[in-house]
């Protein structure tokens, strides 16, 4: 086993597309036995590889015999998986520290290389454009910004685009693994469409993925911006080593992802996670969905600057948490009070969330995200009000505090690495 994988190059086998299986044809009856996927012999090496990478990811600088420890084998057979990605610089060793085990060799951390190629990363949000460089280790470079014409011509977008990216690859020194891309809207990850962007209808419909990579012949991949955060917080955040945790976004509107059993749950063409339009109010305001009661209408933006302005907060247009907090602290009662039923309305979805999937664990971004310790707390105790309670269940929630753009730029990167080098998420 060793020698084949010695024997194979680390990137190509990194690349490398799962096993086809032919699919099963329908009896006499008519009806179609269900499938099953077997991993074939040729992709064993790349699935060690990825699980190689994925335990530095979740652990940090790791040795080879700890390496070891970890999958429960040999030294000898984790050297035979780094050797060729040490040779190719994808992993680099560090310097050698002295050995638990008395006699043994030096012990020298393995990790992520920083030289090795870069991933592009896109934010696609309505009205503007990110770009930048994102290494291996999640460090951000090459940072580009433009905006766009909500209501504009599709070329004249495809342009900027391009434009903005460009920019950003032109710093990089090697042509990078991909790009990922985090766009807000309705996405169809399966096919890299972004379906529609009420907010910016000029990104309705369009095919995404591939203009950019006919345009710049890189592999390129999409998902919904909530889930690019929720992948920016496995890799590189506070959700790195968890195995069930959601991220929630708000800000002018709502979203969600779940991570579950070690997996992103995306359903059917990516069109789980829809937490914003869960209804949490029978008969209650109508969304900009066009049905009643959506979560998104009483835990975001607008109602939270609705009722600064029902109580008198001044210039209400402006309220976030950020500034209610601060408020709060300096002893107005008004944003005090607003504050904690701001809350309670966000809790309200995530407590429907604990009782449906028992996440346990909760990620804040977006808005919320700016409130900090003192909303998140405020949230987790709402949130245990409102559920059962069983043994042993620790509900925490936590807020990014990176900044929206900058996990979600890391997210995107995320994709790539999960796509191309073939890491489960």
């Amino acid at each position: 086993m060793a020698s084949d994988l010695q024997s194979r190059n680390s990137l190509n086998g990194l690349r490398s597309a799962r096993p086809e299986i032919a699919r099963p044809e329908a009896d006499s009856e008519g009806t179609t036995p269900t499938a099953m996927m077997l991993v074939s012999p040729s992709d064993i090496g790349a699935i060690n590889r990825g699980r190689i990478l994925q335990a530095l990811y979740d652990n940090g600088p790791t040795s080879r015999a700890d390496l070891a420890r970890l999958a429960g084998v040999n030294r000898t057979t984790v050297t035979g998986i780094v050797q060729p990605m040490i040779e190719e610089k994808l992993l680099v060793e560090g310097k050698a520290t002295r050995s638990a085990v008395q006699g043994g060799k030096p012990a020298r951390p393995l990790f992520f290389n920083r030289d090795a190629p870069m991933l592009a990363a896109v934010l696609l949000l309505p009205g503007r454009i990110q770009t930048c460089l994102v290494t291996l280790t999640g460090e951000i470079s090459a940072l580009e910004k433009a905006p766009f014409d909500v209501n504009g011509d599709v070329e004249d977008f495809s342009r900027i685009l391009t434009e903005t990216l460009a920019r950003s690859l032109d710093q990089a020194t090697q042509p990078p693994f991909g790009i990922g891309i985090a766009a807000g809207g309705m996405i169809d990850s399966d096919k890299g469409v972004i379906v529609t962007v009420s907010l910016a209808p000029v990104l309705t419909g369009l095919p995404i993925t591939n203009i950019l990579s006919a345009h710049f012949g890189l592999p390129v991949v999409i998902d919904h911006h909530p889930r690019a955060l929720l992948v920016g917080d496995r890799w590189f955040g506070p959700g790195r080593g968890q195995q069930n945790f959601a991220a929630i976004y708000t800000g002018e509107v709502l979203g969600g992802a779940y991570y579950i059993n070690g997996q992103v749950y995306r359903g059917l063409a990516g069109s789980g996670g829809e937490l914003g339009h869960t209804v949490v109010q029978l008969d209650g305001r109508a969304c900009n969905c066009g049905k009643q009661g959506c979560w998104e209408t009483i835990a975001t933006l607008a109602w939270l600057r609705r009722e600064a302005e029902r109580v008198g907060l001044d210039d209400p247009g402006t309220v976030t948490s950020a500034r209610l907090v601060e408020d709060a602290e300096s002893g107005s009662s008004r944003a005090e009070e607003i504050l904690d039923r701001y809350a309670r309305n966000i809790a309200v979805g995530i407590a429907n969330l604990q009782q449906t999937l028992s996440l346990n664990f909760y990620i804040l971004h977006g808005d919320a995200a700016t409130g900090g310790a003192r909303l998140s707390g405020s949230i987790e105790r709402h949130v245990r009000s409102f559920v059962l309670a069983r043994p042993n269940q620790d509900i925490t929630i936590v807020s990014n505090g990176l900044g929206e753009g900058h996990t979600a730029l890391r997210g995107a990167a995320g994709l790539v690495v999960s796509e191309h080098l073939k890491l489960k998420i």
